[in-house]
């Protein structure tokens, strides 16, 4: 990835974008060529020495039919939103001023491990469903499903991990406009409802 060094990525902001709730598109080289699924995911610190991706994919799916032909991507997709020349207040002094985009993402690489044990795979979905349905105000549980219907349901799927061995990861929030551009641009991104893109501006702005 193409990361100039005013859009690195620090530790914190590669941890949110590996700690929050989110799917990411995992790639993998097979025998019919590059394939790729987006997938739900669980972060799981404590494994390997980077930690892991946790997730699952239908047992029919035949991109993990076999394990992948070296390492395994999975692509990071953090608040992105277009931001118009118009919200600088640069464009009124001087004009020099053209369109771009705001993002962060993070490419996770790493060694990918097949799981088709139903204990795994309870464990995993229980989590992946706890992460999603926290802070909810009736949150489901696996346990409001009958216990017949999860045990189908998990002999469907098969776990998916991703040992992590390496990360590169790039903010692009307006770090390298002046304060008052980078305060137009969240007013801007405010008034068009991209709440999540105006917030992560202010936070790379402290």
């Amino acid at each position: 990835m193409y990361i100039p060094a005013h859009f690195a990525a620090g530790p914190d902001a590669v941890l949110h974008l590996l700690a929050r709730p989110a799917a990411a598109n995992l790639v993998t080289m097979t025998e019919h060529g590059l394939q790729a699924t987006l997938l739900p995911f669980v972060y799981v610190p404590s494994v390997g020495e980077h930690g892991a991706l946790h997730a699952h994919v239908a047992r029919n799916n035949p991109q993990f039919s076999s394990l992948p032909n070296g390492e395994a991507l999975a692509i990071l997709q953090g608040p992105d939103a277009y931001i118009s020349p118009s919200w600088y207040p640069s464009k009124a002094e001087h004009g020099r001023v053209v369109p771009t985009w705001n993002y962060s993402t993070a490419h996770v690489y790493g060694r990918l491990v097949i799981h088709d044990d139903a204990g795994w795979l309870a464990r995993h979905v229980r989590s992946l469903t706890d992460l999603h349905e926290e802070g909810r105000g009736k949150p489901w549980s696996v346990d409001d499903a009958p216990e017949r219907f999860i045990a189908g349901q998990l002999r469907a799927i098969v776990g998916v991990e991703l040992l992590i061995t390496r990360i590169e990861a790039k903010e692009k929030l307006s770090q390298n406009r002046s304060a008052a551009d980078a305060a137009g641009v969240v007013t801007g991104l405010r008034a068009a409802g991209q709440e999540a893109s105006a917030a992560a501006v202010e936070r790379v702005r402290g």
